[in-house]
């Protein structure tokens, strides 16, 4: 089971670094390719986050901060892996489910951990500009923005893939023409999303060992009292 646990996991950090790359060294920033119209297309953008862009605050501080958080996560989710497979009866389903949250992690943890190296920041992109604690530009003495801090853990994660379909225009709310998930994602995203949901769908099945020996733990100490209890009558 660890051997295929593995492979899943090599299988998408490889997918999705390979993926990246084509992306960032054959498409231009904010280039859209239609995939399936009015529902799918590939959308180049480069964000400062982690899952769907999500961050910590703005500037170098709150980088560190993301990547500090992603490196302390892996090397959770690794231990808690290595955990699953050694206790019986652990249900393969959510071991898979694990191992594609620590994959999915662990890929966007190589775009900021390497990219800085291979690619130097353009200053014509606006993803490269640094940003104030309020997440404006920060404008130098010659009036251009100044880039970011590039260097080890500061680089930026590559995004290509997004959704466009749109709410029909008689939702309510507001929503009516806007888009139902506007979010632009990548592999590593999809990865850590299809192993939450699978640990959300499967609950009771996933932990259902946990709550059977906390029932087994609570029934047990009243045994020697219900044979005590006996034995005085």
């Amino acid at each position: 089971m660890g051997k295929r646990v593995i492979i899943l996991i090599t299988a998408i950090l490889i997918i999705d670094q390979i993926v990246k790359v084509l992306v960032k060294t054959q498409m231009y920033p904010h280039e859209q390719i239609g995939i399936i119209d009015g529902f799918f297309q590939l959308y180049y953008i480069e964000n400062k986050g982690m899952a769907f862009g999500t961050t910590l605050g703005n500037g170098v501080i709150g980088k560190y901060a993301l990547s500090i958080f992603r490196l302390i996560a892996i090397v959770g989710i690794g231990y808690y892996i290595s955990k699953l497979l050694k206790e019986k009866g652990t249900p393969k389903g959510m071991i898979y489910a694990v191992g594609l949250i620590f994959a999915g992690a662990a890929g966007n943890l190589i775009d900021g951990a390497v990219y800085d190296y291979i690619w130097e920041l353009d200053p014509n992109i606006a993803w490269n500009y640094a940003e104030d604690a309020n997440g404006s530009w920060m404008i130098g003495e010659d009036g251009t923005p100044v880039l970011r801090n590039s260097g080890f853990l500061l680089g930026s994660v590559v995004d290509m893939f997004q959704f466009t379909a749109r709410w029909p225009s008689w939702m309510p709310f507001g929503l009516g023409g806007e888009e139902i998930f506007a979010a632009i994602w990548n592999i590593a995203d999809a990865a850590i999303t299809i192993g939450v949901a699978m640990i959300i769908l499967n609950y009771r099945k996933f932990f259902k060992k946990e709550n059977t020996e906390e029932q087994e733990t609570t029934t047990n100490p009243d045994e020697p009292a219900s044979s005590e209890y006996s034995a005085a009558q």
